[in-house]
């Protein structure tokens, strides 16, 4: 889990990776806006429920989007998972309060996103950044020639998503 905190801004360009996708990390919107965890809490990134003794126990990822690509998405986490474990990353406390927590707040846009990403440094972060500079640059370009309209990014995404 102390992985995917770790890596969160990184790896939220796949978990993430529409313009309009980084509307919904806003404070109290029950969706997360920072990189924290919380017991049976949806307003964390990861909520766990369950607990000790518990085989039902088990981590809930609440960064990603229905658009992101499942693969991607998916290596991002588990690459996340084993860095974590590999450097025997601490999570810290469950947040309680997680729109008041003192923690990495999640990128804004998928340009913040993308600039995160390339500056990753582990062997997946050369493909990593090849893979964010194809298509979520080619994304916010495109993006920046439209007028700002809702109606670019129903015409982008409706059909596709």
């Amino acid at each position: 889990m102390a992985g995917l905190l770790a890596h969160a801004r990184a790896s939220a360009v796949f978990s993430t990776p529409t313009i309009n996708g980084y509307k919904r990390y806003r404070s109290y919107s029950l969706a997360p806006d920072r990189a924290i965890w919380g017991r049976d809490n949806r307003g964390v990134m990861i909520r766990v429920l369950g607990g000790p003794n518990d085989p039902a126990t088990r981590l809930e990822n609440r960064i990603g989007e229905p658009a992101a690509n499942p693969y991607l998405y998916m290596a991002s986490q588990i690459l996340a998972g084993l860095d974590g474990i590999d450097r025997a990353l601490d999570p810290g406390p469950s947040a309680d309060a997680p729109y008041e927590t003192k923690a990495s707040m999640l990128p804004k846009s998928l340009s913040e996103a993308v600039s995160r990403c390339r500056r990753i440094r582990s062997f997946a972060a050369r493909w990593a950044r090849s893979w964010s500079t194809i298509t979520s640059n080619q994304e916010c370009r495109d993006r920046a020639l439209q007028p700002r309209s809702p109606d670019w990014e129903q015409r982008e995404y409706f059909e596709m998503f």
